[in-house]
């Protein structure tokens, strides 16, 4: 097997990983009995499409799709964030 083909073939095992990761924190994002739950289970779901789009970046050999995946990061951390002041100042009240 050359070099390609084994990376290919690994991509795939991730991918494949990666789906039933996505599956669970779906799971957990609509059965989680809280809402920090939800909000952890929001942001596993945001970091497991980074790891989706890293993924295909590597599968398809395009670089371009690496920048995508860091903004996609900046804004789920902006988003973590917001979701922190909400709960937090929720709470105050």
């Amino acid at each position: 097997m050359d070099t390609l083909g084994f990376l290919d073939a690994v991509v795939h095992v991730c991918l494949g990983v990666l789906s039933v990761a996505l599956g669970l924190a779906l799971l957990r994002l609509v059965r989680g009995p809280t809402l920090p739950d939800r909000v952890v289970a929001l942001e596993l779901l945001a970091t497991i499409f980074l790891g989706v789009v890293a993924a295909h970046s590597i599968a398809s050999r395009e670089p371009v799709f690496l920048d995508v995946a860091i903004v996609l990061a900046l804004v789920g951390f902006l988003g973590a964030i917001a979701f922190e002041r909400f709960i937090s100042q929720g709470t105050a009240r």
